[in-house]
């Protein structure tokens, strides 16, 4: 059990901590970049990024639902759980469209040289990292503070 808790853990802050960053920190300081590297910086950040995105997306379902299992299922376990389970597949859910959505539509566009579709794209992916930065704090209050 407390392996699985240091996965869920883990997962929860590398992602939460990496929209933190790249929210407050990098796309500050990127946003003095010309648009070419402005864009292909972000490409190459979010190509790093998302593999670890990607792990957290199937580790943090896979323990929580373990660590759920083991304390005796839903039914057992507090509000807390529940609305801790609820935000994180809202925030899979966010990602997901990130990923298959603007994401993708990001790369091509970065590749093209169309920097002014690119710079679309990428407001939206800002728009929605907020929106999921938001959801994790959100995780994080609701279990410091219901639990």
């Amino acid at each position: 059990m407390n392996t699985a808790l240091f996965l869920h853990l883990l997962s929860a802050v590398i992602w939460v901590g990496g929209m933190f960053f790249a929210y407050l920190c990098l796309r500050p300081a990127a946003g003095a970049l010309e648009p070419p590297v402005r864009l292909g910086l972000w490409v190459a950040t979010f190509e790093r990024f998302f593999v670890w995105v990607w792990t957290a997306v199937v580790l943090l379902p896979a323990t929580g639902y373990w660590l759920i299992a083991r304390l005796g299922g839903f039914g057992s376990v507090g509000v807390y759980v529940h609305i801790m389970h609820a935000l994180g597949i809202a925030m899979i859910l966010v990602f997901l469209h990130v990923y298959f959505a603007p994401y993708r539509r990001l790369r091509g566009a970065v590749a093209s040289g169309d920097f002014a579709v690119a710079a679309k794209h990428l407001n939206q992916i800002r728009i929605l990292v907020a929106i999921n930065l938001s959801l994790g704090m959100l995780v994080l209050a609701t279990v410091r503070l219901l639990r």
